[in-house]
């Protein structure tokens, strides 16, 4: 089950504004997308979502947690996420009911990538859910991962690649929690990690365009969503080249 995203698309058919910023849906349902009447989809299994979410200057997203293991990336403007200075590309993975934040916006505005393999009904914030985030201790351990920023290469930079490279940004964990960087020369390629030791992937295209073999290239911004007993994905850079961030959930028991 590889699905796929195109930016481009995205923000001409599924882009909406909100009270400071704006909202973009790319894979899945969420919360703000889910119409009454629909069906909530199940908690237990896997369920990819990924949407855009855009800041105007100064917002602040207090301090919550989620039900679901969860990725955020930054891809344009800075702030901060807690005690870390955000700004493209930064990637911060928290397991479910793990509490972070705040978010608040610089002058510019800042705006990230949320990222999950399962179902999530919305933020329960702090401290009014302190009690709840305390019960799921028996299940789950708090845990942050960061990375970054990590500026996407330019189109110079990307020109100048010779050869694919990889290097690991957040270091796998045993139970398959992982990020990589892979840059890409033009028309070359790169085969990312097994999806079998995590709980399913999503690419990030930083820079340049690329895509699935015999599929349409992506540009910048855009996603791939590679699940667990999907094959290693095959990423094609474009003519110019291609920055690529793979980031791997962990493996939980699911339906």
């Amino acid at each position: 089950m590889i699905l796929t995203a195109d930016s481009v698309v995205a923000h001409r058919t599924a882009r909406r504004k909100t009270h400071n910023g704006w909202h973009t849906t790319y894979i899945g349902q969420n919360r703000n997308t889910l119409k009454e009447g629909d069906a909530v989809p199940s908690s237990d299994g896997l369920y990819p979502m990924a949407f855009l979410v855009e800041k105007e200057a100064g917002a602040v997203v207090h301090p919550h947690f989620h039900q679901a293991d969860q990725y955020q990336v930054v891809v344009q403007g800075s702030g901060r996420l807690g005690i870390h200075d955000i700004a493209s590309v930064a990637v911060h993975y928290t397991d479910a009911y793990s509490a972070y934040g705040p978010i608040v916006a610089a002058e510019e505005g800042v705006a990230w990538f949320t990222l999950r393999n399962a179902w999530d009904p919305g933020a329960r914030y702090m401290p009014e859910h302190r009690r709840q985030l305390r019960e799921a201790r028996a299940k789950y351990q708090h845990r942050e991962a960061t990375c970054g920023p990590l500026p996407p290469l330019t189109d110079a930079e990307l020109a100048a690649l010779t050869a694919p490279s990889m290097m690991a940004v957040i270091a796998e964990a045993p139970d398959g929690v992982g990020t990589w960087r892979y840059t890409v020369p033009a028309d070359g390629s790169v085969v990312g990690p097994d999806p079998a030791t995590g709980g399913g992937q999503f690419w990030l295209v930083a820079s340049g365009s690329a895509g699935l073999p015999g599929g349409a290239l992506l540009p910048a911004q855009s996603v791939v969503f590679v699940a667990p007993d999907d094959a290693a994905a095959t990423l094609l850079a474009g003519p110019g080249g291609a920055d690529l961030i793979c980031m791997q959930f962990p493996t939980r028991a699911r339906d």
